[in-house]
């Protein structure tokens, strides 16, 4: 396996205008429903706001100050779609790119979603600009998962993003350097699944926000995406969303992606010892 901080290839450096969905406004607190609705049944109005999306190569993002990062990988798992592969090397791989990344004394792969923008999937491209967890979710998380004890220890939530198949050329992963995310901008949100309840941020515009995203993000690449860190002077979030970009050719093929949710544990003083996270 090799993982590397990416050196921008020769690929042509596009900023692009896109438009992003993001919250407008509520009656009452936000919510959103997978339980009736496998798409989502969204209780909010969302808006279309314009944004300037720059190439995330040339910037170099880095995972504790943007809250994203770009790595190169290539996977040894033959078909994502096939369960088996998926569950088995594609979950490891997804927790040594972390672990390489981060230096977790520990991570913990605990999902993983496949989507493909096609009529017949009920796991579409997400189309409104969200953060997977807030403080309080994300602890609860750890708790339903791994215990309390676990939930004490200093961790982070990161999601392994990347495409499958082909190159996401049609609806790529835009993302926000979480520095220029205000706290007014984040709307602690309802999100429900059968037999499970949690909850998100989605997110309101903000002129101030910057964006990025990855031009024909390759199969030999990930992005490792922060949702939560209780480690102080680190980033903690990169809100994110899938845009139709407007210089997607006719002709490319929907896009197809696969995203590892991992918890990356890190040392306390005494280092925590692994085995008492399970």
């Amino acid at each position: 396996m090799v993982v590397d901080v990416v050196v921008p290839p020769q690929l042509t450096s596009t900023a692009v205008e896109g438009s992003l969905l993001f919250l407008e406004s509520a009656a009452g607190r936000p919510s959103v429903n997978f339980e009736r609705e496998p798409t989502g049944a969204f209780s909010a109005q969302y808006t279309s706001h314009r944004v300037l999306l720059r190439d995330a190569r040339e910037y170099a993002p880095r995972l504790d100050v943007e809250g994203f990062a770009l790595v190169r990988h290539r996977s040894r798992v033959k078909d994502f779609w096939n369960n088996a592969e998926a569950e088995g090397a594609g979950r490891a791989e997804a927790a040594e790119i972390v672990a390489k990344a981060t230096g977790a004394i520990h991570v913990h792969v605990f999902d993983h979603t496949r989507r493909r923008r096609a009529a017949d999937s009920p796991r579409q491209p997400s189309t409104r600009v969200h953060n997977d967890y807030t403080p309080a979710s994300a602890r609860q998380r750890v708790r339903e998962l791994l215990g309390e004890l676990a939930a004490r220890q200093p961790f982070a939530f990161i999601n392994v993003w990347r495409p499958i198949r082909h190159a996401a050329l049609d609806w790529p992963l835009a993302l926000c350097d979480g520095r220029s995310v205000n706290a007014r901008d984040l709307a602690e949100t309802d999100i429900e699944y059968p037999g499970r309840r949690g909850e998100i941020y989605h997110v309101r515009y903000n002129p101030d926000q910057r964006w990025y995203y990855v031009p024909a993000m390759r199969l030999d690449e990930a992005l490792l995406i922060k949702c939560a860190d209780t480690r102080e002077g680190r980033a903690t979030l990169a809100p994110h969303t899938a845009f139709d970009h407007p210089g997607t050719p006719p002709n490319a093929a929907p896009r197809e992606s696969i995203e590892f949710r991992t918890i990356a544990f890190f040392p306390e003083k005494p280092p925590l010892h692994i085995g008492q996270l399970r």
